[in-house]
């Protein structure tokens, strides 16, 4: 078959899709680039009901969480409670508090009172747990603000979730650990920082989508 030039509008379809392709990898390193830095969403400090730490990222959550109360921006802080790994270490027959306790520790050798610290209940599975966990202890105190201090990369997320789950019980002030390594500019540098970004991107879709997927782990 003899070869057939392009016609004019093939060839301006060609040069479209070009262009097209071109723009689409362009956003694509934007976004790559960028979304570290997206991910970190905190919220100035004010007044509020409690301090509530998220479980996880142990001792970093617990002695910013302690930071926050001497600077006297609540009266209490709240604790919350993962089945894991005590369930398993419990059915292992092998001694363990769980985390609660341990941040629990933390806090008090951070200048926290005992008094002024709670343990939320019932016990959690994952970050939507904690925020439900939140809510209550939120309506419960008749509050109307609550600060929850987690991790840099996670604090989108838990702004998604309340937003999702939540709102209604209050408003909240997300903080992260200042002493976290979360690297928001260069995060594709470190395999933790990478995992962190694929976990919380995907974790945000999840959100967007109205939570299909049901987490049987503590996130």
């Amino acid at each position: 078959m003899p070869y057939q030039r392009p016609t004019k509008d093939q060839r301006g379809k060609g040069r479209a899709l070009f262009v097209a392709a071109v723009l689409l990898i362009c956003l694509g390193i934007v976004v790559f680039f960028r979304v570290g830095n997206w991910l970190v969403r905190e919220d100035n400090l004010e007044k509020s009901a409690a301090i509530a730490v998220l479980s996880g990222g142990m001792p970093e959550r617990a002695v910013q969480a302690a930071e926050i109360y001497r600077a006297g921006y609540a009266s209490e802080v709240w604790i919350t409670q993962p089945t894991q790994p005590k369930q398993r270490m419990d059915g292992l027959g092998v001694a363990f508090d769980g985390e609660e306790e341990y941040s629990k520790r933390v806090l008090i050798h951070e200048g926290v009172p005992e008094k002024a610290i709670r343990i939320l209940t019932p016990t959690i599975v994952n970050t939507a747990d904690e925020m439900k966990v939140i809510g209550k202890g939120l309506e419960s105190k008749n509050g109307t603000v609550v600060i929850i201090v987690t991790s840099k990369a996670h604090t989108r997320r838990v702004h998604a979730l309340w937003d999702k789950l939540e709102s209604g019980r209050g408003r909240l002030i997300v903080r992260a650990a200042t002493t976290d390594s979360f690297d928001s500019s260069h995060w594709w540098r470190s395999t933790h920082d990478a995992l962190d970004v694929v976990r919380e991107v995907l974790g945000l879709f999840n959100v967007w989508a109205g939570l299909p997927l049901k987490p049987s782990n503590q996130e």
